[in-house]
């Protein structure tokens, strides 16, 4: 009997012989994130994830076992790198002489449960610098900033009002094909977004954009102050406005909203608050081309 020691041989058999699949049901159905494939290693069942985003992500498993045991408890969770490829766990039989079987609950999403967010960075404000919005709902606002978005901000903003990056990063998943919005949470899978996964493994989302409206695609890295998209009113939305949220993972199916600060052309460093306008600082890169300007042509001649 031919034994198959690595992942690499199992996924050449399921994909010659056709053996156990299964597509993970995350919160971003119906988007498929994670393929996750099984293989015999004499009476070991070893469970394996191929990571199809170019994101980490964060899966979780829920196990029903029957007259079997796991080489850890569950629910388990993990979290993949961008592409990767890992073994997750095995199954294997504690009784041969009954019957045994398995079922599982799988949830997947983008993030990875092991960020260490960096408390002591400042956001951008994510538009024009020297432009100001009105915050129309902030941190633990009643109409749908609860639970994991209560860290979450609104600014009042016209359809087709140019989105900056907040803040550096790689650009994990990119949604305008959706012209569907309005109050009522039935519509809250219908929002367009960008999100974006930062340095520090948190991911920061801007959403309810305008159909047709993103200028960035998955796997582009930006930075601080690029254009990445229009803002618009689709989703769950009382009227157009830009949501802007930071979040980590907890699990597979479980998210949590950051508290950040942000950099005003007044304050170098500030929390928003509901109620009040906000104008942007000037854009930093500009700052730093005309320092290199004047360095470089020296002082000027009377």
């Amino acid at each position: 009997m031919i034994r198959l020691n690595n992942w690499r041989w199992c996924l050449l058999l399921l994909l010659l012989c056709g053996g156990s699949s299964h597509a993970a049901q995350g919160q971003n159905e119906p988007e498929k994130m994670l393929n996750v494939f099984t293989c015999y290693k004499g009476e070991q069942l070893h469970f394996y994830a191929q990571n199809l985003q170019v994101a980490a992500v964060t899966t979780t498993f829920d196990m029903q076992l029957t007259n079997m045991t796991g080489s850890t408890h569950f629910p388990f969770t993990t979290t993949l790198a961008g592409t990767q490829t890992v073994e997750l766990f095995t199954l294997a039989p504690l009784n041969h002489e009954l019957e045994y079987n398995y079922s599982y609950i799988n949830s997947t999403t983008i993030g990875s449960a092991d960020a260490v967010p960096d408390d002591t960075w400042v956001y951008a404000l994510p538009y024009a610098p020297g432009s100001s919005f009105l915050v129309s709902q902030g941190y633990h606002g009643t109409f749908s900033h609860t639970g994991p978005d209560e860290y979450a901000i609104d600014w009042k903003m016209p359809v087709g009002t140019p989105v900056y990056a907040a803040r550096e990063g790689l650009v994990v998943e990119s949604k305008d094909d959706s012209n569907r919005g309005g109050p009522w949470p039935i519509y809250q899978n219908c929002a367009n977004r960008i999100l974006i996964q930062h340095p520090d493994g948190t991911v920061g989302i801007y959403g309810h954009l305008k159909q047709g409206g993103n200028k960035v695609k998955v796997g582009e890295r930006v930075s601080t102050g690029d254009l990445i998209g229009l803002s618009g009113k689709t989703g769950y939305a009382n009227g157009p406005h830009l949501h802007f949220a930071v979040f980590k993972v907890r699990n597979g199916a479980e998210r949590v909203s950051l508290p950040v600060k942000f950099r005003t052309a007044d304050n170098p460093e500030l929390t928003l608050v509901s109620g009040q306008t906000y104008k942007a600082a000037p854009d930093d890169r500009q700052q730093r081309q005309n320092t290199v300007f004047l360095a470089t042509a020296g002082p000027m001649k009377p």
